[in-house]
């Protein structure tokens, strides 16, 4: 069921500047207009429900008191943003969030002004706010002008190195920089919530340099009741690794914790310190998840990603499953594999449930380690792991192993360390994009020495894949596996360890041979179908392995067919590439009989809509694999 909001103030906004001409009373009411909003959008849409909600009143302090697009807000992530959106003039797009050819999840550069720096990858807010500050002094954007930078970054980025690498610079550089801890997993009790509001009065009259004394002084001036509590919360902030003491030895200035959903804190605060900072600065702002939307703060993710649903109930509009998704095929595989073997171990960062790896955790919680958003730490902590005697399962999203490279290459392969690269996500993901796209594992892994690379072409053969890299202790072995449901077949009771290196003919053909890498499988299945009407039943072969290839199998085919196509969800110099020099050194195209075409990812970003559609604009659906065996035999 959609309820349309009733926004009457809301209507009245086309941009920030129109926030300008509001009392602080009248941008309490925007705010709660701005949450109904954006609950219904995400009702009809899907997408990320709490981080929104729980920044909505940061968001319109934020666009209040700054000048933007000339000040720049950077929003670490970006997937709370589309508050930010409805209020930066996409109102009238937000049902189109996420779906083809609408707005994106996440900030980006191309949609608006109001985004001047995309995310979707954590901990990176505080690295893009210091380069537009130091931008900004040293002339850049003459004519536009460039103002200040304010970077907003929750908790859960903060356990990113990158964020601590960026603080350290930016206290040493000392240049005039606002960073906002969007701290949503702490709650303040009463007493501390009546500190953080007597302070928030104080900093609207005092003179910035007079804050840290000021709040230094702070308790003293409380009444009795609220003292200990409040001299206790000091103490825990001090105490904590996201405290004040550690924010000063970085060079920033630390004012918090303040009631992020208070705009009589947030708004006098945040006018002080546009109006008289100096260096950095850094805001500790508490926040819930979820924060107005019952069903959202209930939630055990508080709403973090959600289908559409029914505003009234919470209720989400699910389609029936008819397989199950490959990631818990993968979670139920790796813990059958550790109930028998105690070497077993698994490593995730920060995406446990994304992962299957709550499932680990459940029932072998001494042997499962979330590291946190830190891709490095994880893969190199797998790796000291694997030479300590243990069997390391290192899962990540194919995208966000991105972040852990050079870890791969010297911590992991360059020692050949025996760790296990469970790649979820791999392929076109959808809804989420390019940012979220695992287009380039095949190739930035399969040009390793030492690596191993496996492909899953259906649940039954994740789950081989699962054994087989349990059982390999040779080096570093990855397998790959897109996000969503699985083909439907029956998956076996007791996994196969498969021999390493050699892949399967699925069904002998003539004339023209189709080697697939990875779950384009079906879709060759049904090329192939098809392409019984034009008289051509080709071979069909899965290669099961991008490292090492299956040498006798893709000989053997190259010899015994006048066309050879590979196909694969990944980028160029991935599978088909690795195939081609496979046939260049020896010898498979010299006479010049063999036609070889190889089916990929295009070279360039594709943008977020169904998998399905964006698959037909990579020209890797089952109708482009006809037009390609009928061009090849045309020719």
């Amino acid at each position: 069921m959609s309820v349309m909001p009733h926004t009457p103030l809301l209507d009245q906004i086309s941009s920030p500047r129109d926030l300008k001409h509001l009392s602080d009373a009248q941008l309490g009411q925007l705010a709660a207009e701005l949450r109904s909003e954006t609950i219904s959008a995400v009702s009809q849409t899907g997408g990320h429900l709490g981080a929104g909600l729980g920044v909505v009143e940061l968001t319109v302090a934020l666009h209040a008191v700054f000048d933007t697009p000339r000040d720049k807000i950077i929003w670490d992530v970006s997937h709370q943003t589309y508050p930010h959106k409805i209020l930066t003039g996409r109102r009238d797009r937000m049902l189109t969030l996420r779906q083809k050819g609408g707005l994106s999840g996440f900030t980006k550069r191309s949609e608006s002004a109001y985004d001047p720096f995309g995310a979707a990858h954590s901990s990176t807010s505080i690295s893009a706010a210091l380069g537009f500050a130091t931008a900004r002094d040293l002339g850049g954007q003459i004519d536009a002008g460039l103002g200040d930078a304010v970077a907003v970054i929750g908790d859960g980025a903060m356990t990113g190195g990158m964020a601590y690498e960026a603080m350290n610079h930016a206290g040493h550089l000392n240049k005039r920089l606002i960073v906002i801890l969007n701290d949503n997993d702490m709650s303040i009790a009463e007493p501390v919530g009546a500190l953080s509001n007597y302070l928030s009065q104080l900093y609207s009259g005092a003179p910035f340099q007079d804050l840290k004394e000021v709040a230094k002084g702070a308790v003293s001036f409380l009444p009795e009741p609220f003292r200990e509590g409040a001299k206790r919360a000091k103490d825990m902030i001090k105490g904590m690794a996201v405290g004040g003491t550690l924010f000063e030895a970085l060079g920033f200035s630390y004012v918090g914790p303040i009631d992020g959903h208070d705009l009589g804190q947030l708004l006098p605060l945040l006018r002080t310190v546009k109006d008289r900072a100096t260096g950095p600065i850094l805001i500790h702002a508490v926040t819930q998840k979820g924060k107005g939307y019952a069903p959202a703060e209930q939630a055990r993710d508080k709403g973090h990603a959600t289908a559409k649903f029914d505003v009234v109930t919470g209720k989400q509009h699910k389609s029936p499953s008819n397989a199950p998704s490959y990631t818990s095929v993968f979670a139920r595989a790796l813990v059958a594999a550790a109930a028998d073997d105690p070497r077993i171990c698994a490593i995730t960062a920060a995406m446990p449930d994304g992962t299957g790896l709550n499932l680990m955790a459940e029932r072998y919680p001494s042997r499962c380690f979330d590291v946190g958003i830190a891709e490095q730490h994880g893969v190199t902590f797998a790796a000291a792991l694997a030479a300590g005697g243990m069997r390391p399962f290192c899962a990540i999203y194919s995208t966000f192993l991105q972040r852990g490279y050079d870890q791969v290459v010297h911590d992991v392969a360059l020692q050949n360390l025996p760790v296990r690269f469970a790649i979820d996500r791999a392929g076109l993901v959808g809804a989420d994009g390019a940012t979220h796209a695992g287009s380039f594992d095949i190739a930035y892994l399969a040009n390793l020495p030492n690596m191993v690379v496996m492909a899953a072409a259906d649940e039954a053969e994740l789950t081989h894949m699962v054994a087989t890299a349990a059982a390999y202790d040779d080096g570093p072995i990855a397998f790959r596996y897109p996000r969503g449901e699985g083909q439907g077949v029956d998956i076996p009771d007791r996994p196969q360890v498969l021999d390493i290196g050699k892949g399967r003919i699925i069904q002998t053909g003539s004339r023209v041979a189709i080697l697939s890498f990875g779950t384009r499988l079906g879709q060759v299945q049904q090329a192939a179908e098809l392409l019984l009407s034009h008289d051509i039943t080709p071979t069909i072969a899965d290669a099961r392995f991008a490292k090492p290839l299956d040498r006798d199998m893709i000989l053997d085919l190259a010899a015994n067919h006048d066309a050879l196509i590979t196909i694969e969800e990944g980028a160029v110099g991935g599978f088909g590439s690795h195939v081609l020099q496979l046939l260049i050194d020896n010898g498979a195209l010299d006479h010049g009989r063999l036609r070889v075409r190889t089916m990929q990812l295009p070279d360039t970003y594709i943008d977020h809509a169904s998998p399905d559609d964006m698959y037909a604009q990579a020209g890797l659906d089952a109708d482009a694999i006809v037009a390609q065996v009928l061009g090849l035999v045309a020719g």
